[in-house]
């Protein structure tokens, strides 16, 4: 029942958008919440002759200065906009930099639903390496997530998933850092932090086998950037 009423909220959710985009130009739409950096995933040139194109003000700065192939955003916002989508009740919100530092999480609170595309994977590993990733304010975002009210989880990519994935991802990350960490106190390289670090009980996750060395490597940059060993 739970997989069904996400599918429902969703498919509410895309025909509210795709109505107001039909019948009533000018309606203010969320573009996608795919973080901007990430040129091959950017959307929103589909409702650009027939909609106000809704976007975090970081994501407008990114697609005008970098002349991204999308609609330019024409209303931005840096913390939380609530849109009125034909009576459906959609809320925008930013919970700080993670994936990029323009990601959102769109909320149907009427149907318990969250969508966050790219930093909240259910069950799943870190994409390679984190790229362009701001990892330690990635987890503060997740708390603020965590905070919110919803059932159901939709992360874009892979299954599903509700609060605990949410929970889940977190220790995930926080399990990585501070390992990592540990071993840049210790005086590890990074080839030597990759072959200490057990996140072994993590095996189950998809991408465990493609990216556990790749996270592990993406994740001691940062924290060894501004560390010296003991």
């Amino acid at each position: 029942m739970k997989l069904l009423g996400a599918v429902f909220a969703i498919v509410t959710l895309v025909g509210a958008i795709s109505g107001a985009s039909a019948q009533t130009a000018g309606q203010a739409l969320p573009s996608a919440t795919n973080p901007v950096r990430e040129i091959s995933e950017i959307a929103g040139e589909i409702f650009a002759d027939t909609a106000i194109v809704v976007a975090h003000a970081n994501a407008r700065t990114v697609i005008v200065g970098e002349k991204r192939p999308t609609a330019v955003p024409t209303v931005t916002f840096t913390e939380r906009l609530d849109i009125d989508l034909g009576g459906t009740k959609l809320e925008l919100h930013s919970v700080g930099r993670n994936h990029s530092n323009n990601s959102i999480v769109m909320r149907l609170p009427a149907e318990k639903l969250i969508f966050a595309v790219d930093f909240i994977p259910a069950n799943s590993r870190g994409f390679r390496d984190w790229p362009d990733a701001c990892l330690e304010e990635w987890i503060e975002s997740l708390k603020r997530v965590e905070a919110m009210e919803f059932d159901v989880l939709a992360p874009g990519h892979g299954a599903l998933g509700d609060k605990r994935h949410v929970t889940a991802f977190r220790g995930y990350v926080e399990d990585l850092s501070n390992q990592v960490l540990a071993a840049v106190r210790a005086g590890q390289t990074q080839e030597e932090t990759k072959a200490l670090v057990d996140i072994s009980k993590y095996k189950d996750w998809g991408g465990f086998q493609q990216m556990g060395a790749l996270n592990v490597g993406g994740m001691y940059r940062p924290v060894s950037a501004n560390r010296r060993p003991n």
